[in-house]
């Protein structure tokens, strides 16, 4: 089996399991409660779809994001049209964020279109076969459609968590306040398959920047290698990058790792040989179950088999 369609039934299967779980124990606290959790249900469906759609406003407040000057930035344009032909989708919108550590990431909604995001740092630090591979990246996400998934995703352990503080600390029945710290237990465990679930579409994402770019494989490695050794540098050099991280779960790297992975990175101009000799230890494997993203030296590894 291709490695592109392992980590299709992979995505497939964990998104399953988190439908699955979900719709059990929902449907059987309805049929238990009746028509009272149905609406409740609803109302938490209504209010993140409300998120959802005006979501792109708030990122770019928060991220200072504008549109791309077609001058300025006509060599990104040329990238993300030739790209998005490749894929085989419409052309989103090119943003410019102002933040200073190097990340990109796709996102949009019904109301603003699709729309990639590359930050200055980015293009301070990458050249421009590298900076192809990371659009190519976020174009996978939009191909795949997986800012929608991912949404719906993250909903269904929302609900059981919100339910069961809600069952908690409600005094109508003893039995509840054990239903709840259930419910509670399962929404963080159904959370630890959605974040799987969002480490596996960087994987998906990963792999369709190694097929539609020459050469991709070898260009995103390069990427990935720099942004973290990059953001980690920044990071120890004083620069909070956690205070960019309310939305991590869109960035191509997560700015959070920069710290531990700098770690396993030393040789600049030798970083990906050095990620692909190194072992991911016990530590973090650890921490990558609690991450959005999967560790760099994992992902780099992965890109191999699409050389």
């Amino acid at each position: 089996m291709s490695p592109l369609w392992k980590l299709r039934l992979a995505m497939l299967g964990t998104l399953a399991v988190v439908i699955g779980v979900t719709t059990l124990i929902v449907g059987g606290l309805a049929m238990y409660f009746g028509f009272g959790l149905t609406v409740t249900a609803l109302l938490i469906v209504l209010v993140n779809l409300a998120q959802w759609l005006f979501a792109p406003y708030i990122i770019d407040a928060f991220y200072g994001i504008s549109e791309a000057d077609p001058y300025r930035h006509r060599e990104l344009y040329e990238i993300v049209e030739d790209l998005s032909s490749k894929s085989g989708i419409k052309a989103p919108k090119l943003m410019i964020s102002s933040l200073p550590i190097p990340n990109a990431f796709a996102y949009g909604s019904p109301l603003t279109g699709n729309r990639i995001a590359v930050t200055e740092g980015l293009l301070r630090v990458l050249k421009r076969d590298e900076v192809a591979a990371v659009i190519g990246h976020e174009i996978g996400h939009l191909k795949h459609r997986d800012v929608q998934l991912m949404m719906f995703a993250s909903l269904l352990p929302a609900l059981l968590l919100y339910l069961g503080y809600v069952f908690s600390y409600s005094r109508s029945r003893e039995n509840r306040g054990l239903l709840g710290l259930g419910l509670i237990a399962l929404g963080y465990i159904l959370q630890l398959f959605v974040l799987g679930l969002s480490r596996l579409r960087e994987y998906y994402a990963d792999a369709h920047s190694a097929m539609i770019l020459e050469d991709g494989a070898s260009k995103l490695q390069k990427a990935l290698a720099k942004i973290a050794v990059v953001t980690g540098s920044l990071a120890i050099r004083g620069l909070n990058v956690s205070q960019y991280s309310q939305f991590r779960t869109l960035f191509i790297y997560d700015p959070t790792s920069s710290i531990r992975d700098l770690e396993l990175l030393s040789d600049a101009e030798r970083l990906v040989e050095k990620l692909k000799s190194s072992e991911v230890g016990f530590f973090e494997a650890l921490v990558e179950i609690f991450s959005t993203h999967p560790n760099v030296v994992k992902r780099i590894k992965a890109l191999e088999a699409f050389k």
